[in-house]
């Protein structure tokens, strides 16, 4: 038990509810959730299957509509074919990053994973007994992961790689020759991937490129995707896996002696998101494209701190080194002086040391007003 990690969003939520509880006023760019409502005609879907007898278990692997119509979706929009018997529905994503650790790893593998990255990568690797080998992302590659770096960590007992494109928490994105090149890298190696594509659809500029598209890497590929982000559904929990049938047959049974299944009404309600109207999805996009060019243009002014426009997702990971304050200390201090809760880069790994991440799925108006915040601080104590 000592070697599982945390999610930091969710202890530095707490904190700042506990600020508020006493009456502070505190604007929130911790938590990495869509600000927005579920879409009405997924909540309406959720509710009549409630009112319709969806509220009894279902098989392990998900409902065969749902699993039909994530294999059509995750299929069309990677250009490769889906089988349904290649889905397993869990409740969230982080599922699938546990399963595929418990599934695949022994003790003493390796997996690379990028750093800063989001955390549960490694903590998982470790709970499971594995050894979690860090590939930094660097601000002078716009956080993309470096292909030729890499290839030099890749042993004879790397068994898994995990990527992730849009990133959290940078917002970088790797570039379809990126994705290329690192297939070419793995070549014939015993090595699975396991892409967690969970912000594919949260894209500003570029378009998203998965590893599974590429020939000959789909049987080695574990899609992580969901209805999260995409759909703002975070409390509904569900996400799920595409993988080879005979992983995607153990991946179930680790749902049966876990979760037995994700809720039934939750996956009638997530057919209707994947086949029904996708305006919501591109209104959400654009409106934290706009935030994301707010937060950007007003944190570039402040003193000490320097951002890239990120590419994807709904994250800002400015450098605050000019500032001479170690990332742990600058948040606590944004939080407690300044009302606004953000996050430090070392929530992420080491190598998110000398950055903060702040998340844009907030209003405008409360952007702007964490802005003048910060910029407050900043001239106040730097």
């Amino acid at each position: 038990m000592s070697r599982l990690g945390t999610e930091t969003a969710f202890e530095v939520l707490v904190k700042a509810r506990a600020l508020e509880a006493k009456g502070r006023d505190i604007v929130h760019l911790e938590i990495g959730e869509p600000d927005f409502d579920t879409p009405r005609n997924v909540i309406d879907a959720g509710v009549k299957a409630l009112q319709g007898g969806w509220t009894h278990y279902g098989p392990s692997a998900g409902l065969p509509k749902l699993r039909e119509a994530v294999a059509h979706d995750a299929g069309g929009r990677r250009g490769v074919k889906v089988d349904p018997a290649e889905v397993v529905v869990v409740p969230g994503g982080k599922p699938i990053i546990f399963f595929a650790m418990l599934a695949l790893i022994e003790e003493g593998d390796e997996v690379i994973y990028p750093n800063p990255g989001f955390p549960i990568y490694e903590s998982m690797i470790d709970f499971v007994g594995g050894k979690a080998v860090p590939v930094p992302l660097r601000e002078e590659m716009e956080f993309r992961l470096d292909v030729g770096e890499l290839a030099a960590l890749i042993t004879d007992r790397t068994k898994v790689i995990i990527l992730n494109s849009p990133q959290n928490p940078t917002g970088g994105m790797m570039t379809e020759q990126d994705v290329r090149d690192l297939a070419g890298v793995i070549g014939d190696r015993d090595i699975m991937v396991l892409s967690d594509e969970i912000y594919s659809r949260l894209i500003f500029e570029g378009k998203h490129f998965s590893i599974m598209s590429v020939d000959g890497m789909k049987d080695r590929t574990i899609l992580l995707d969901g209805f999260s982000k995409t759909y703002a559904m975070t409390g509904w929990r569900m996400g799920y896996g595409v993988m080879r049938p005979d992983l995607a047959t153990h991946v179930a049974r680790l749902m049966t002696n876990s979760n037995s299944c994700t809720a039934s009404f939750t996956q009638v309600a997530g057919i209707e998101a994947l086949n029904g109207d996708q305006a919501s999805v591109d209104n959400m996009n654009a409106e934290f494209r706009r935030r994301r060019d707010r937060f950007y243009a007003g944190i570039n002014q402040v003193k000490g701190f320097s951002c890239l426009k990120p590419k994807g997702a709904f994250y800002m990971f400015p450098n605050i080194k000019e500032t001479g304050w170690p990332s742990k200390k600058l948040a606590d201090a944004l939080l407690d002086d300044a009302g606004v809760a953000c996050l430090s880069g070392t929530a992420f790994g080491a190598f998110g040391e000398g950055y903060l991440r702040f998340s844009v799925a907030n209003s405008i108006e409360n952007i702007e007003k964490a802005l003048d915040r910060v910029s407050d601080w900043a001239k106040k104590n730097l």
